[in-house]
């Protein structure tokens, strides 16, 4: 049984609780209002989740999920992800987060920043190009015909490979994009995001995406 520990408990991080819960993890959750918001919530998870602040759900979690707002990438604790998976879903709204030059000029993706910030943890991004709501909406078993596909990108194969086993047990069939510096193929605006498509689709999209860059 692995522990999930999730910074951040908005539509994408509940959804990937439940999905947590369901498939026999154990679930450690944080937000920024603390712990006692979170009531409701772990109640509807069951014995198997937990609410936390954000430093007990990183120091918990074998593999830890920082579904936050950009904002909040300098408020994530760096010590106990030292070594550990993280996963980044995080997208770049400059409405939300006000304009990030490095990211308006795409030297850089948010995957990126949250690694920068996080010395020593292998980031992985994955979970960005979906709704949250198509989370447990379209999750199949592996095998399925035309199964969705979600993406992964990371600079760590051995932290790919144990996301990617997560998110087939979750529903999903996986395609690598690559390095994190790849993340930016299935950002918000290229052609993969957020639409539904099988792996051999989602392929197709992510080399779109370097054709329109190109362009």
């Amino acid at each position: 049984m692995t522990t999930i520990g999730i910074i951040g408990a908005g539509n994408i991080g509940s959804q990937l609780a439940r999905l947590a819960v369901q498939h026999g993890h154990e679930v450690v959750i944080a937000n920024s209002r603390g712990p006692e918001t979170l009531q409701d919530l772990v109640s509807e998870l069951g014995e198997h989740a937990r609410a936390a602040t954000r430093d007990e759900a990183a120091a918990a979690g074998d593999i830890v999920v920082v579904t936050t707002p950009l904002a909040a990438i300098e408020t994530i604790p760096v010590e106990p992800l030292v070594g550990k998976v993280v996963i980044d879903t995080n997208n770049y709204y400059p409405q939300r987060d006000g304009h990030i030059a490095s990211l308006d000029d795409e030297t850089t993706t948010t995957a990126e920043l949250l690694q920068d910030h996080l010395r020593g943890a292998r980031v992985v991004k994955a979970f960005n190009h979906i709704a949250a709501t198509a989370l447990t909406d379209e999750a199949t078993p592996a095998g399925t015909p035309d199964r969705r596909a979600l993406v992964v990108a990371g600079d760590d194969a051995e932290a790919k490979r144990v996301v990617s086993e997560l998110i087939d047990q979750f529903g999903f069939d996986v395609v690598d994009a690559g390095p994190l510096a790849e993340g930016w193929r299935i950002q918000r605006d290229t052609p993969g995001y957020v639409t539904r498509f099988t792996a051999d689709e989602l392929r197709t999209k992510l080399a779109e995406a370097k054709r329109y860059r190109d362009m």
